[in-house]
């Protein structure tokens, strides 16, 4: 049995303890009851503090926020712009109203959650009016496009032998659906702010002034101007592809890539074309006669491929060397320059309806013909025109005629030279009534001397 004095001494020991750890559990208590009906401390709705407070209460705190909510759009160039809460029907959703939250809230203990910051931060308590929303928005300055700088990539620009930097711009052109979603987010939040900088809101370049992709290009470009390029041609003479010619020629795209400008290159091609094509230009001839005449017309002679030529023009400076070179040809004489017509020809004299074969200078073959009916409308056309193929036992066929002929040579068109064994008779002035429908009929003999001595792009000369 405990003494008095025992006692004393045991209540004295153990009371105080006892007494702190009733206060403790009434204040856990308390607690517990109180924070069933009012939020944790530390908890923010929407940016809204509502430590402590009763569900109601914090309504009503949330709902006088929403009416008096400000967004401020903090934009490139020191620019601010605000939205108005009022102006979009924001107001406190219900579906997201403080007993709901409350409710969700008391499914973590409030003493483990004193120390979970994330579980007291609630977003989305708001709702608004999309239709007053997308209006506020689209009257924003931000999106008047008298007031937006277009932002513009780094580029290069051809000046005094080499191509420099241009740094690029980036202007304050934003992302339409990227800005909307944002603004929405940072209401329905409550953010009070929002950084369209920070939340890359808008459309920068993609391409920068240290940006590697500028680096090569640069040195790309920098290389062809290097190119030296000299085209050469008989008496054409030479013409030379400079710097700036080429400096004229390079352009870039949006991101960069080179291209080269073909219309420009054509338009230089073109004229080099009008040095160095002969085809259909008037030439100095000597006939069998010893007659000097000027023949011009028809298709014989050098013409320029164009096409072709910009194509290997734009490979050579690519190349970043030093050419020498012919262009491309569609077609070519036998000798370069004007002169171009060499010493193996077949010679037709449509007034004397005479013709006549020379092989290296050699006159080997010759003799009378019989060309287009004049009456008939049928005029063999004069040129100098080339072989351009030849067959045996051909069938030549128009609107009225089907002959058989065992040599055909055609060189301008559907005209060409061939036997005509349904002919005796040959040369005199024949053609003015009783002509072909513009071929050239020779005898059998001279026929096959022809095809056995020419070549496709044999030159062949008609003149009256």
């Amino acid at each position: 049995m405990l003494t008095m004095t025992t006692r004393n001494k045991f209540i004295g020991k153990y009371l105080p303890a006892a007494l702190i750890l009733s206060f403790i559990a009434a204040v856990f208590i308390f607690f517990t009851i109180f924070f069933n009906t009012h939020f944790y401390p530390g908890t923010v709705i929407n940016e809204v503090d509502v430590s402590f407070l009763a569900t109601e209460k914090a309504d009503s705190k949330l709902s006088n926020w929403a009416a008096v909510y400000v967004l401020i759009l903090n934009e490139r160039g020191n620019v601010k712009e605000q939205i108005y809460g009022h102006e979009i029907g924001l107001r406190l959703d219900q579906a997201h109203s403080s007993p709901l939250l409350k409710k969700k809230q008391n499914e973590t203990f409030w003493l483990p959650a004193l120390f979970n910051r994330d579980g007291l931060i609630v977003r989305n308590a708001f709702t608004y009016n999309e239709d007053l929303l997308m209006k506020r928005f689209q009257a924003l300055a931000c999106l008047d496009p008298s007031k937006v700088a277009e932002p513009r990539n780094a580029t290069l620009v051809y000046s005094n032998g080499a191509y420099t930097v241009v740094n690029e711009v980036y202007g304050n052109k934003v992302n339409d659906a990227r800005l909307y979603s944002a603004i929405k987010t940072s209401v329905i939040s409550g953010r009070p702010e929002l950084d369209l900088e920070k939340r890359k809101c808008y459309i920068d370049p993609t391409i920068r002034s240290d940006s590697s992709k500028l680096t090569n290009t640069k040195a790309a470009v920098n290389k062809f101007l290097t190119s030296k390029i000299t085209y050469i041609q008989g008496s054409g003479g030479s013409v030379t592809v400079d710097t700036d010619d080429i400096g004229q020629w390079i352009k870039f795209d949006d991101n960069l890539n080179v291209i080269f400008d073909t219309e420009i290159i054509k338009t230089f091609l073109k004229a080099l074309a009008v040095k160095y094509d002969t085809r259909g230009t008037v030439r100095s001839f000597v006939t069998s006669s010893g007659r000097t005449i000027s023949v011009g017309g028809g298709d014989y002679g050098w013409k320029v491929d164009i096409k072709k030529e910009t194509e290997n023009l734009i490979y050579d400076i690519m190349s970043g060397g030093t050419i020498l070179k012919e262009p491309s040809y569609s077609q070519k004489g036998v000798l370069p320059g004007l002169n171009d017509i060499g010493s193996t020809y077949v010679e037709i004299d449509l007034t004397n309806q005479s013709l006549w074969l020379y092989v290296a200078g050699e006159r080997i073959a010759g003799g009378p013909v019989v060309t287009g009916d004049m009456d008939g409308g049928y005029r063999t056309p004069e040129g100098i025109y080339s072989l351009k193929y030849k067959a045996k036992n051909a069938v030549l066929k128009g609107p009225n005629y089907r002959a058989q002929v065992s040599y055909w040579m055609p060189f301008n068109g559907d005209i060409g030279i061939h036997d005509a064994s349904w002919r005796t008779d040959f040369g005199r002035d024949i053609y003015l009534a009783r002509g072909s429908h513009g071929c050239i009929n020779v005898q059998f003999y001279l026929a096959q001397k022809l095809y056995n001595n020419i070549s496709v792009g044999t030159p062949i000369i008609c003149y009256y």
